[in-house]
């Protein structure tokens, strides 16, 4: 097994931390590149809102494509994101008052602020669509939380069993996978039924999908045809234009490792990324005062 990638901080002369970050890519069902254990085991977190919107994708034809975005987003909750969301409730017969994500600290206290709004958003509306009740949708015993593990599993190509559970930050079920699996689910996403609406829509409104300046929308913005999505915890997973998938986890959970962790294996990959290679780190006073990069 490759050593992980190892990604430190460094303030002046002065090593201060250093990082593990584990890395793999999959492309046709093989790993063609690791750094570390493809086998770790990743929970997802919000990585995983593009196969949990596949059957938004596939209940609402007529959806508009930034809708359809922010149904796998981790939105900033400004102005722009909060009317996709509302926008979408009001496309698919629900209210803001059935959301169940809760309040995020430091925004508004509505919930239609809250990161994962879109996705909750998402989720009223499937349960619409099947005919389920929305008062409990986040509940792991719901049919849409049962459904949701088996197009995680289905992606990953795993049995729903084998997928490991727990509870998500917003209240709903959170999933995990080794990071092999992981990365085939998104280099299998646009093979998914619903799937190339979802890939569509993202790489339609990658500001949606973060917000500016956020790793994956600069990704996105930076690569016509990829895809990316960060989860909690230090993940950040991607599928490049030509279908390969990568799962990158920062094995502290610190998300500031994952930038020039990117550049060094999507760099193998044929994905220079020259803006990740060093973090500058500033002070209070706003002056340089570290620098993230590769050991």
């Amino acid at each position: 097994m490759a050593e992980p990638l190892r990604v430190a901080v460094r303030r002046g002369e002065i090593l201060e931390c250093v990082h593990d970050v584990h890395a793999v890519a999959v492309r046709d069902g093989a790993v063609v590149a690791s750094s570390g254990d493809p086998a770790l085991v990743a929970s997802l977190r919000s990585s995983a809102k593009p196969f949990q919107a596949l059957p938004l994708a596939r209940a609402y034809d007529g959806l508009d494509t930034d809708l359809v975005a922010i149904a796998a987003a981790s939105h900033f909750g400004t102005p722009r994101h909060v009317e996709a969301v509302r926008r979408l409730l009001a496309a698919t017969g629900g209210s803001e008052e059935e959301l169940q994500c809760g309040p995020q600290e430091g925004r508004p206290p509505d919930p239609v602020y809250d990161n994962c709004s879109g996705k909750h958003a998402a989720m009223l509306a499937v349960c619409r669509a099947h005919g389920w009740p929305v008062e409990t949708y986040r509940r792991a015993e719901h049919p849409l939380q049962r459904l949701l593990q088996d197009e995680v599993a289905a992606a990953a190509e795993v049995e729903p069993e084998e997928v490991e559970t727990g509870r998500d930050g917003c209240g709903v079920v959170a999933f995990a996978l080794p990071l092999e699996r992981a990365a085939r689910a998104f280099s299998r996403l646009e093979e998914l039924d619903g799937g190339p609406r979802i890939a569509g829509a993202m790489r339609a409104h990658p500001e949606l999908v973060g917000g500016d300046g956020a790793t994956d929308t600069i990704l996105m913005q930076a690569h016509a045809g990829a895809l990316a999505k960060a989860g909690a915890e230090g993940l950040m997973c991607v599928r490049t234009a030509d279908g390969t998938g990568l799962a990158l986890k920062s094995l502290d959970g610190n998300p500031r490792a994952l930038r020039p962790a990117l550049a060094a294996f999507a760099g193998r990959l044929g994905i220079p990324l020259p803006q990740f290679v060093e973090v500058p780190v500033g002070n209070r006073r706003g002056d340089p005062a570290a620098v993230v990069s590769l050991l």
